[in-house]
């Protein structure tokens, strides 16, 4: 099947279902607040007031969010009949689908295959490997996967890397992420960290080795680092979020690791560990690790959530997530499908608990679904000017 008999067959294979998204309205005129004069054992960031923190009680809050989350979850759940039909459209379908790349992506991902598992009656089996997304763009520009998940966009060496091969692709946005650095449970002393006391922890040089090196009045206990690899797409996007350039990230006692797990493992045993991962691990393990408040660029500090990561204000950490489809895998029908089924009936399960991402605005799902659907390939993030937002970039007016 040809790009355009793909695109025909993905007008007419599942029925688009758009679930109602509740899209919080854009931060406007977050106030800023007042430093405390004259307290020399306050932190860097005189806009902040320690106890001016709304978000420090972040039990009671994550426990509402959560409740928020399952509340919306079983109510953008399609109906049985709902997923008879889907079922009946998807039926008949066979073959094997390879996916590999971001751990962060990961979750989704693995929601979406064992669903469509379930609808095409086993008949087509989705693998889905966590090799990162730089080792996942390795094996995919090699013609080893049909789709590969990526926690920031392709890089340019990258994409040249799939035009030696001959491997087009179509690049697609699924969800918003919302980066989260973690501490142990028992550091009692940690109540925000600006970017720049962020990147006085993680940067390769004159770095803190303890954390009363990070903030007057923080106790004398020794940091230990736990972080993504190389591979990761989450340690470029940090590493140039907070040290200004992708890739420049401190190995001094620092623990690296591809598997999220091993890293919520790490600082949930060590009291003076830190660590950073997607929003989703911290989700799915906040009984044993508790989520820092980052100061945004209005000088407030705020904690990642559903809410804060869907209306900006937990920034500059929050990014969207991606897939990417290759084109010649596109022509099968299953695969095909597949991605068509991430974009439409699929989309209620991004920010289900299990899986704990923001579901993109409907108008990005139904544009990006176009390009699909009309085989326009290559990276939009690419060429996108710098400040962009992801609607700007898709084409969404």
């Amino acid at each position: 099947m040809k790009v355009l008999e793909t695109a025909q067959y993905l007008g007419s294979r599942v029925s688009v279902r758009w679930l109602p998204l509740l899209i919080a309205v854009l931060l406007g005129g977050a106030m800023v607040l007042a430093a405390c004069g004259g307290d020399d054992q306050q932190s860097a960031a005189p806009a902040v007031q320690q106890q001016d923190q709304p978000q420090q009680q972040q039990e009671p809050a994550a426990e509402q969010d959560d409740d928020q989350q399952q509340a919306a979850a079983a109510a953008a759940q399609p109906s049985q009949q709902e997923q008879q039909q889907t079922a009946q459209a998807l039926g008949g379908l066979e073959g094997e689908i390879q996916v590999d790349g971001s751990s962060t992506v990961f979750p989704i991902t693995e929601a979406m295959a064992e669903e469509f598992g379930i609808l095409t009656e086993r008949g087509v089996r989705v693998t889905v490997g966590v090799s990162g997304t730089g080792g996942g763009f390795k094996r995919f520009c090699a013609g080893e996967t049909d789709i590969s998940d990526a926690s920031r966009p392709i890089k340019d060496s990258e994409v040249e890397l799939c035009g030696e091969s001959g491997i087009e692709f179509i690049e697609i946005p699924v969800a918003f992420d919302g980066l989260t650095v973690v501490i142990n449970q028992d550091n009692d002393w940690v109540d925000f960290l600006t970017v720049s006391e962020l990147n006085h922890i993680f940067r390769p040089d004159d770095y803190a080795t303890s954390w009363a090196d990070v903030r007057a009045g923080f106790p004398d206990v020794e940091i230990a680092l736990y972080a993504p690899g190389a591979d990761s797409g989450t340690f470029d996007y940090f590493t140039e979020a907070i040290n200004g350039d992708g890739g420049v990230h401190r190995s001094d006692n620092t623990t690296f690791s591809e598997d999220d797990n091993v890293l919520v493992q790490g600082v949930s045993n060590d009291r003076g560990g830190v660590g950073y991962f997607g929003f989703s691990y911290y989700a799915n393990n906040s009984d044993v690790l508790t989520a820092v408040p980052v100061v945004n660029d209005a000088g407030v500090a705020v904690t990642p959530s559903n809410e804060t990561i869907k209306d900006g204000s937990y920034n500059p950490l929050s990014r969207p997530l991606f897939i990417y489809a290759s084109v010649s895998s596109l022509e099968r029908e299953e695969v095909a499908a597949f991605v068509e089924f991430f974009l439409t009936d699929g989309v209620w399960l991004v920010d289900t608990p299990e899986v704990g991402y923001v579901q993109l605005p409907a108008e990005i799902y139904a544009a990006v679904l176009e390009r699909v659907e009309s085989g326009v390939t290559g990276s939009a993030m690419a060429s996108a000017s710098e400040g962009s937002s992801l609607a700007e970039i898709f084409g969404v007016e």
